[in-house]
């Protein structure tokens, strides 16, 4: 019998900026993510074991207030991080709603991404 597949691994997320050294300062700086390269065009960020991909916009295309992929992540103290992400340039999406399980919040980046928050109780 034949060996069963090896499954697809994750490689990476990718979003597109407008200004990818400025989108790389707000994920850096605002959620302390690691930054492994970050040209004009292109910047990798770590996240644990998991990487953040950023490339320049084709025509300046951008999200404009719409739902594209959200991320999300887990923060020690969500009012922390909201407060760094919007000094920023990051809009809260809405209050941020205190859940049985922990605190949870939506943030605009500054090219319109959702970024969903949580800190656990």
């Amino acid at each position: 019998m034949a060996a069963a597949a090896a499954a697809a691994s994750f490689r990476w997320i990718l979003q597109l900026h407008k200004d990818v050294p400025k989108a790389a300062r707000f994920y850096s700086e605002g959620l302390d993510l690691t930054v492994n390269v970050c040209t004009l065009r292109w910047a990798e960020l770590q996240s644990g074991p998991l990487k953040l991909t950023l490339m320049q916009s084709p025509n300046d295309h951008v999200v404009q207030k719409g739902y594209s992929s959200m991320l999300s992540f887990t923060v020690a103290d969500i009012n922390t991080s909201v407060t760094k992400l919007m000094a920023l340039g990051a809009e809260l999406d809405g209050p941020i709603k205190h859940e049985i399980h922990g605190k949870v919040a939506a943030i605009r980046c500054i090219d319109g991404h959702v970024l969903g928050l949580y800190e656990p109780v």
